[in-house]
């Protein structure tokens, strides 16, 4: 019995990971603490109030972009090295960008503070 449910396990982790739903983050905690994984648009739409509060109006638009950005395209849009482009995307330009959410410090600090909440324990 434990090998047909291993077996029907690696085949919805293999679906779900085929068609991008949910992350290596989600498959990780399955496999160590046998946690159900979650897709990104239910971690998205979960967390989504808890990881914008505390931040400005513009900031939390931002965030919010980010969001739909990291729900469509995965977790690699949270990657430092992407903000430069998603202020490029969101305002036309990273200096722009950065000027909108009030510098540089606060539009990577913006960016880098909110991904903790996504991903913590509730």
């Amino acid at each position: 019995m434990k090998w047909v449910f291993a077996r029907n396990m690696r085949v919805i982790f293999r679906k779900a990971i085929a068609a991008k739903a949910i992350g290596l983050f989600d498959v990780l905690a399955y496999i160590a603490y046998a946690k159900p994984p979650v897709t990104r648009s239910e971690r998205v739409s979960a967390r989504r109030g808890r990881v914008i509060r505390g931040y400005s109006e513009k900031q939390a638009e931002f965030i919010g972009f980010v969001l739909s950005q990291y729900e469509r395209d995965g977790v690699d849009e949270l990657d430092d090295q992407k903000l430069p482009s998603l202020l490029e995307l969101k305002y036309g330009s990273s200096s722009k960008g950065a000027q909108e959410l009030g510098g540089v410090k606060e539009a990577r600090q913006s960016f880098t503070g909110f991904q903790k909440g996504l991903y913590d324990s509730d």
